[in-house]
């Protein structure tokens, strides 16, 4: 039996790969995004997820359709920069409500379902969550807080047999890169230290790892009969977070002020 995957964001980016790869390897993939994709190869339903009625109605027509839930992907997220004190509250808003409210809402909606096929969650955070970045700051508190989620879920959802995982990817090049938005103006007084951090930030993306290398990991997860709550992609990243773990906190502000706040 085909096993039911949901991907919320899955018209660009990681998403997009993965509902490609996945579908490749032969799972019947549903995308619940507010734009129609172009795989002929995944089932798209445009829902906007920041929208509560629309994820209920999305997630009953899965389900109706396919009688079981097996897999969710909690992929959809956006990018806020600009220092703390210049960053508006429309954004602070938008970026805490996508990244965050809006997962744990498609989560609740599918718990019922995923509990009765003991299926699996999986969550894409960001090496962001534990390094957090100058003049990225709401992205990497909105990354944390995936993070802290999936390790509650995973525990509360332990006697049922459903998996979580947190995956967290490092720079990787894809479409966010151009859509992230950008909050100060050149009349900031932070705006010069702004701006080399976002050229630099941005040449990592550019020159990042391809998404497809997030996707296979994915896969792995899926597979996996007891898969890690924490998940980072890449060898270098998985470095960062060890020593993140066992250097004094002061040396890692200064190496990541270094290279994104001076």
């Amino acid at each position: 039996m085909k096993k039911i995957v949901i991907i919320t964001g899955a018209t660009s980016g990681i998403g997009h790969m993965t509902a490609d790869y996945l579908a490749k390897k032969n799972y019947i993939v549903y995308s619940l995004a507010r734009r129609i994709g172009s795989l002929p190869n995944v089932r798209y339903i445009q829902c906007d997820i920041t929208i509560e009625n629309e994820i209920f109605k999305a997630i009953k027509h899965i389900f109706d359709n396919e009688k079981r839930i097996d897999i969710l992907i909690n992929n959809s997220g956006m990018g806020v920069s600009g220092s703390i004190e210049n960053t508006p509250r429309e954004d602070i808003e938008k970026i805490l409500d996508l990244n965050i409210i809006s997962m744990i809402k498609v989560t609740q909606v599918c718990l019922p379902y995923l509990r009765e096929s003991k299926g699996k969650i999986i969550n894409i955070g960001s090496i962001a969550g534990v390094l957090t970045i100058p003049f990225q700051t709401m992205y990497s508190l909105s990354k944390a807080a995936v993070l802290s989620f999936s390790e509650g879920l995973s525990l509360e959802l332990k006697p049922f047999g459903v998996k979580v995982t947190c995956i967290m990817p490092g720079d990787t090049k894809t479409s966010f890169t151009d859509n992230r938005l950008k909050s100060e103006n050149n009349e900031s007084i932070y705006f010069e230290r702004f701006e080399r951090s976002i050229k630099k930030m941005e040449k990592d993306e550019k020159n990042g790892v391809n998404p497809i290398i997030v996707s296979k990991t994915i896969y792995k997860i899926i597979k996996s009969k007891n898969p890690p709550v924490i998940k980072s992609v890449g060898f270098v990243y998985k470095l960062f977070v060890f020593l993140k773990k066992i250097l004094p906190n002061r040396f890692v502000m200064y190496v990541l002020y270094k290279m994104y706040g001076k």
